[in-house]
């Protein structure tokens, strides 16, 4: 999760599918830099897992009994990255997992086996990480103007840049990639992103992007940071 870290990724998977947990974990187990720490079938057991594991990425699934996989978001999303791994591409089920602290969003069928590896590590590392359904989401909701019913968008205290790489966090990019995006280093796009964090008053990427988009229930959690990512 941090630089210098030693040790494997460790993960948690959620879905209410038995097939589907065991083919997650027989892929995650054939990477070295993974370590799955426990399952769970339904909401209720996800939260006791996540609380009492803390993974570094939990993969959720959105709908699961005792509790729907955007609930379980919004409960433990301070204590481990939180990935929805889904069936559902659905607009409003995409919104409603980002604004519940959600750091990515899959969905079955749209990537390779060994992408999804790479994406868990990527994850950890501090990326958010949208298939491309999660991601057209996003951008429609950038592009919509500002008379529609959008809320303002917090630009206020912003610079010009910062108002740039914020535009590109919420559309899903890395800071790798806004780092390319805008010809600079990726130190100097984590200072932007520390101060966007700062000025916006929030504690991590997801509810940084929640605020951008107009998410309704999106302001900041009053008290001190925990487990602050940018």
């Amino acid at each position: 999760m941090t630089s210098g870290r030693s040790g494997p990724v460790t993960v948690a998977i959620v879905d209410d599918n038995d097939v589907i947990r065991s083919g997650l974990r027989s892929l995650l187990d054939t990477c070295g830099d993974l370590q799955v720490v426990g399952e769970a079938g339904d909401g209720e057991a996800a939260i006791a897992l996540v609380r009492e594991q803390r993974p570094d990425v939990t993969l959720l699934d959105v709908r699961m009994p005792r509790r729907d996989g955007v609930a379980v978001a919004a409960e433990v999303h301070a204590l481990t990255r939180v990935l929805m791994l889904t069936y559902s591409d659905a607009p409003d089920v995409v919104r409603a997992a980002l604004e519940a602290g959600a750091v990515g969003y899959l969905v079955h069928g749209t990537f390779r086996a060994e992408q999804l590896v790479s994406t868990v590590l990527s994850v950890a590392a501090g990326a958010s990480v949208f298939s491309q359904a999660a991601t057209d989401v996003l951008r429609e909701a950038l592009a919509a103007p500002r008379g529609s019913d959008r809320p303002e968008r917090p630009d206020a205290g912003l610079s010009p840049r910062e108002v740039e790489v914020m535009d590109l966090i919420a559309a899903g990019l890395s800071n790798t990639e806004v780092a390319a995006r805008c010809f600079l280093s990726e130190k100097t796009v984590k200072n932007h992103v520390n101060h966007i964090f700062t000025k916006l008053a929030v504690r991590s990427r997801a509810e940084a992007v929640a605020l951008w988009l107009g998410a309704p229930g999106a302001a900041p959690a009053p008290g001190p940071a925990s487990r602050t990512r940018s």
